[in-house]
């Protein structure tokens, strides 16, 4: 085998260790719970995951060029309270109330992206100040009370006659594919690791890189719209207290993924097994009586790992690539 192929060679090496690492975790709750490895546990979880989804999506986009948003949980609940006000208050249909909540959402990334790239401030402490903000305005347009919908937005969240998943699932795996061919196949997703490896060159290159970076957190605002759309068709009401804490799931979703907080690497495709894992942990734990305080412990032990295992990854990496050459070359 001639060195240029080995070279040549791309093997999903992360992407074959969260696979793994979801086998290994449903192999040991299906051991440790009689109830676990049934359809209606599978069935349940994949129509509870798409609004982490698409959120989680919209944070690796973020991450990848080297920022954070911790509105996404207070943006989606927002989203959503706008969305069930129209509804339940003013009458709107479906579909224009869907509309004017990812409006919604997009303003409100669109406002965080540029206020952080056009004034240079970190992107931490502007999503904190639009956590506050979007909190609030959920409040506000819910008189801080529950709306409760019922079945006008329940075939949103509902599983579909023969296939046992939602429309929301189905939406939110085609957002998965679609943000990963942007990812690695057009220029957008280009310039996001460019501009996550190094802002500065990219700017020198002549990238409009304020531009480009709005662009992202205005996906972000829009993806958590779009998750607080499906929560809204799951749970069928809309609470101003939803999504406390989504933005530490989403963080740990897409780092255990794979996605580099340091910007300029990450894959969505892996972010969405991080999903899987979190969303399969969650419940497994449940089933086995673990307590809210013991799952987030572990939870957070889990991020930590993933968080070391990130920084010998790039040596792992250039090890075994080192390695590889030198097998071709001798051959």
């Amino acid at each position: 085998m001639s060195r240029s192929i080995l070279a040549g060679i791309r093997l999903p090496w992360n992407s074959l260790g969260l696979v793994a690492v979801l086998v290994l975790l449903v192999l040991f709750f299906s051991n440790q719970s009689e109830y676990f490895f049934s359809a209606v546990t599978f069935r349940t979880l994949a129509n509870q995951i798409p609004t982490l989804t698409v959120i989680a999506v919209g944070m690796t986009y973020v991450l990848l060029i080297a920022g954070i948003d911790l509105s996404v949980g207070s943006v989606m609940a927002l989203c959503a309270a706008v969305m069930g006000v129209l509804m339940a208050d003013a009458g709107w249909p479906l579909l224009p109330a869907i509309a004017a909540s990812l409006l919604t959402g997009l303003a409100c990334g669109s406002a965080s992206g540029l206020v952080s790239a056009r004034w240079a401030i970190p992107s931490f402490v502007v999503t904190l100040g639009m956590l506050e903000i979007a909190r609030g305005g959920a409040y506000l347009v819910t008189d801080s009370q529950t709306r409760y919908l019922g079945a006008s937005v329940g075939r949103i969240g509902e599983p579909l006659a023969g296939l046992g998943v939602s429309p929301a699932l189905l939406a939110a795996l085609a957002v998965v594919a679609v943000a990963q061919f942007v990812l690695v196949r057009t220029v957008f997703g280009r310039y996001m690791v460019a501009i996550g490896s190094n802002e500065e060159a990219a700017r020198l290159s002549g990238l409009n890189t304020v531009r480009w970076k709005a662009l992202v957190f205005a996906l972000a605002g829009l993806l958590a719209a779009l998750g607080g759309v499906f929560q809204l068709g799951y749970l069928q009401t809309a609470d101003p207290n939803a999504g406390i804490g989504l933005e530490l799931s989403a963080i740990a979703a897409v780092v255990i993924g794979g996605t580099s907080l340091s910007g300029g690497r990450g894959s969505v495709v892996n972010t969405f097994l991080g999903v899987l894992i979190i969303a399969v942990m969650q419940t497994g734990l449940a089933q086995l009586g673990i307590s809210e305080p013991g799952k987030r412990i572990i939870t957070g032990v889990v991020i930590v790992a993933a968080v070391l295992f990130d920084q010998y990854r790039e040596p792992l990496a250039r090890r075994f690539s080192r390695w590889r050459l030198s097998s071709g070359a001798r051959e």
